[in-house]
């Protein structure tokens, strides 16, 4: 599925009780960001401002932890353009019409809108921006209840696994469906005490603020868990909706409907389970919803990478000479193998040399094909940047696809860089509450709490989650190859691990404060993804 940002908000609740050169050009001669030890905790609440755009400051100067793209922009990049680069978004389609993405679309040049032609034999007719490998599809299963339900085509030990995690689903379905069932009464409740409180049905934080409590102690908490749930998800109202989501998606897991649809067949009419195919899918970039609202993940994604910079519009994208191709894979549920092993062979041959993957799986049907895919790019020199998902736990012990090794194995390739996310807070809470870890299967991380981007139909939101993450990197990672593009794939992903921040801090793991690691133990390079410091070690190698 898409890393949900179901699982950040649940935490959100909880928590409210409830070398040679081979670059373009010389070597930058001011020095890198260093120790940051040293750097004081952050005792204010962030500004709007900053809360809007935390991924872009600087940890030493504004002592937030951010990518220091601001300092980039400022200090090295000034008036510096760079050769575009194309970065493939693998996600839930884009709204290509949006007003601070319309011009950092990929146009395929070789391809004439709307003929009925593949005038390019690529093999994909009128692929002008990219291809919709789901079609009209919106909904899915997970992939273990696509397993259980296709058993008896597929091997015995996959089906015993995928069994045993549905049994358990089911188990836990009626306790949790009554707990999310629990958080959204509470949440309506201080949702209509807000909506007294300002007189207003959609009251903004700054009303919130505004609002003496007094001695309603009602009031004082419905204010509190305002100020933690709104900087990531804006109103009550989308929050009970992700959560009204999951209690639909647990009540079809009761009655038995996951084992009941098949949306593959019946809409697609493609067996996922065999490579050799004719093309299927189309061009409808934003799904088959008018309002675009099943493109919401993937616009978001695509705005963090590459915003329209300084146009007086919403947000800034991390990279400024950057063309977004758009590769609709990824359903409400679990993307199939297939899908996306055929969109990263795409993007490879189409152009990109940037492919942002932020969905992921515990389980998977035909993970060859992916892996042959991922080793493919890399012949074409593509760098894959991957969410390393948000389920708060080691990766090291838990398979999760796609990846670039099993467990804590060898890795197949040098091109594939996984991604956790970090929280805006330096100190002991610096792991975002949700995220992934491991010593061996994480390579960075980078913002990805309450991330600020492009939303559907010219807005803009908040999300979290290392789908966020992911993009953010692939943003400084398209900065790099645009500033410096004789360098491989493989020497950007060593450039941003190597030049990243680190601290000796102790973080928590998983929202649970008594399982503490330091830092640099929960990820391979033990670095936090810095644009300032990448730039500088990418112009000296």
């Amino acid at each position: 599925m898409k890393y949900s940002i179901l699982k950040s908000a649940l935490f959100t609740v909880a928590a409210t009780g409830f070398l040679v050169s081979c670059g373009s050009g010389g070597a930058i001669v001011s020095p890198p960001i260093g120790n940051i030890d040293s750097t004081p905790l952050k005792t204010q609440e962030l500004t709007e401002e900053q809360a809007k755009n935390w991924k872009d400051y600087d940890l030493v100067t504004d002592t937030i932890p951010g990518m220091s793209i601001n300092k980039a922009y400022t200090e090295l990049l000034k008036g510096k353009k760079g050769k575009t680069v194309i970065v493939a978004v693998i996600d839930s389609g884009i709204d290509v019409e949006h007003e601070d993405l319309d011009d950092v679309i990929w146009t395929n040049e070789d391809e004439i809108p709307n003929n009925g032609k593949d005038d390019d034999n690529n093999g994909y007719i009128d692929d002008i921006h990219g291809w919709n490998f789901l079609g009209d599809i919106v909904d899915e299963n997970l992939e273990y209840e696509r397993i259980v339900r296709d058993k008896a085509m597929l091997p015995a030990d996959m089906v015993a696994k995928a069994q045993k995690e549905y049994d358990k689903k089911v188990e836990e379905a009626a306790q949790q469906k009554a707990f999310y069932e629990q958080q959204v009464a509470a949440v309506k409740g201080f949702d209509a005490k807000l909506e007294t409180a300002t007189g207003k049905k959609d009251y903004t934080l700054e009303d919130v603020n505004a609002v003496d409590a007094g001695n309603d102690q009602e009031l004082v908490q419905a204010k509190g868990i305002a100020g933690r749930v709104f900087p990531q998800y804006e109103s009550f109202k989308n929050l009970i909706d992700l959560l009204q989501g999951e209690i639909d998606g647990l009540t079809a897991l009761l009655n038995g409907d996951k084992l009941k649809t098949n949306y593959r067949k019946d809409i697609l009419n493609d067996d996922p389970y065999t490579w050799d195919t004719p093309v299927y899918g189309n061009n409808e970039y934003s799904g088959p919803d008018p309002e675009k609202a099943d493109a919401f993940h993937g616009t978001h994604v695509a705005g963090i990478i590459a915003a329209e910079r300084d146009n007086g519009l919403g947000v800034n994208g991390v990279a400024n000479n950057v063309e977004i191709m758009v590769l609709r894979a990824v359903s409400q549920a679990d993307e199939y193998d297939k899908d996306i092993a055929k969109a990263i062979r795409y993007a490879a041959d189409n152009g990109a040399t940037i492919i942002n993957g932020s969905f992921g799986k515990y389980h998977s049907t035909n993970p060859e094909w992916v892996w042959e895919a991922i080793k493919y790019a890399e012949s074409k020199d593509v760098l894959f940047v991957n969410a390393a998902g948000n389920e708060g736990i080691d990766t090291d012990f838990t398979q999760v696809y796609p990846q670039d090794q099993e467990l804590a194995g060898e890795e197949i390739s040098d091109n594939f860089l996984t991604v956790g996310a970090l929280n805006f807070e330096y100190g002991a809470n610096l792991l975002a509450n949700f995220s992934n870890y491991g010593k061996s299967s994480v390579d960075v991380f980078a913002p990805g709490v309450a991330i600020y981007s492009t939303a559907p139909n010219n807005k803009y939101r908040n999300a979290g989650g290392t789908s966020m993450a992911a993009p953010a990197t692939a943003g400084v990672a398209a900065v790099i190859r645009s500033q410096y593009p004789k360098l491989t794939a493989a020497q950007v992903k060593q450039v941003i691990m190597d030049s990243g921040l680190t601290t000796s801090a102790r973080v928590t793991l998983g929202g649970n404060a008594e399982d503490m690691k330091p830092f640099g133990e929960t990820t391979v390079s033990g670095k936090m993804v810095n644009l300032y410091n990448a730039l500088i070690l990418a112009s000296k190698m």
